[in-house]
């Protein structure tokens, strides 16, 4: 481990010289890839430089302990030895962490796809809710939020419904909340009071670049129509909605929610290429079960996650066997507590599996 920080610091002081250097930000797409790189490195350079001073913190200590007679001053020392052996063992973790194989889709933005499963118009009323919470979470985080398609019931609910969340590392984020998420609450219309369970699922796809995914023209068919209204049928008067089907998967994609066609158009192509390059990553997913296995909530789909009970005001996250009370500020949210969580229980297994190999 250290002898590959020890590379990773002279590729870091590569990065800052050749970045110090006149003229180098003339060259746009050379400035970035350094920029980026800069920025990945910093905070494992940052934490090894920390643990290097913790660990000459200690041979000082040691040092001063073996010429020091003063019983009140060695007392001191033998405290900032303990303070840093102890810093050491927390850097040395961290340091594993940090050096663990990156997600290479973690700087993407991505599109979300909420559907309601079972439970009719109760399991759309609940889709309809965790949009708007991912909404709000998005807002608090400052990420952009676009909605591509959505198909509302009378009600206020939500059939499905597809968005782009675009900002720093959403990936790396959201990745965790692909699944099935359950709701257990008394609905408005029943009457006898009984609670009903209802279910959604969630996919979150990394966006694709035209670079992840080639399309070839002959395989899509174009159908422009006019914008719908609610439900989705294609009644307006301006024909600016774009329908995309891709002959060799039987994707269907439709986008309504711009104005123009041809921006209509855009939004169809990126999320044709997201979804192809999902399928991929889907198929590498099954390729490597193990691995799959090892990681919390980002393979299987079909996972039942999430529980969201209402009359305990409860939130229940079945993968790693968290439990909160507080089921309204979840529902406006405030979900960083669970995310961290699904992180924190990703990386420990993660680091038993390579400590295992």
């Amino acid at each position: 481990m250290f002898d590959r920080l020890e590379d990773l610091l002279i590729r870091y002081e590569e990065i800052m010289g050749e970045l110090a250097e006149p003229g180098v930000a003339d060259n746009q797409s050379r400035y970035r890839m350094l920029m980026k790189e800069q920025s990945d490195l910093l905070p494992i350079i940052e934490a090894y430089t920390e643990y290097k001073k913790s660990k000459q913190a200690v041979e000082d200590s040691l040092e001063m302990l073996g010429e020091e007679n003063d019983e009140e001053m060695r007392e001191m020392l033998k405290e900032e030895l303990n303070d840093s052996k102890k810093r050491i063992e927390e850097l040395e973790q961290k340091l594993k962490i940090l050096l663990l194989p990156k997600d290479p889709n973690d700087d993407k933005n991505v599109i979300v796809e909420i559907r309601a499963g079972a439970g009719g118009d109760e399991a759309a009323l609940f889709a309809a809710e965790i949009y708007r919470m991912y909404v709000h979470y998005a807002e608090g985080r400052r990420w952009k939020v676009e909605t591509i398609e959505v198909e509302e019931i009378g009600i206020g609910g939500m059939k499905n419904v597809t968005f782009m969340l675009t900002g720093q590392g959403v990936y790396s984020v959201m990745k965790y909340e692909s699944g099935v998420h359950r709701v257990q609450r008394v609905p408005e219309t029943e009457s006898g009071g009984r609670i009903h369970t209802s279910t959604i699922t969630v996919a979150v796809m990394p966006e694709a670049e035209e670079v992840d995914v080639v399309i070839d023209e002959k395989d899509i068919r174009i159908d422009v129509c006019r914008s719908s209204g609610a439900g989705g049928q294609c009644v307006n008067t301006t024909d600016s909605a774009v329908r995309l089907t891709h002959m060799p998967t039987g994707i269907v994609i439709y986008s309504q929610t711009e104005k123009s066609q041809i921006q209509n158009k855009a939004k169809a192509y990126a999320l044709l290429r997201t979804k192809l390059y999902d399928l991929e990553q889907q198929k590498a997913h099954d390729a490597e079960a193990e691995a799959r296995r090892s990681q919390v909530g980002t393979g299987d789909r079909s996972e039942k996650i999430r529980t969201y009970n209402f009359p305990q005001g409860r939130v229940t996250d079945h993968r790693i066997n968290l439990t909160l009370y507080k089921l309204d500020k979840i529902m406006n949210g405030d979900i960083q507590e669970i995310i961290d969580a699904c992180i924190a229980a990703d990386q420990a297994a993660k680091l038993a599996r390579m400590n295992e190999n």
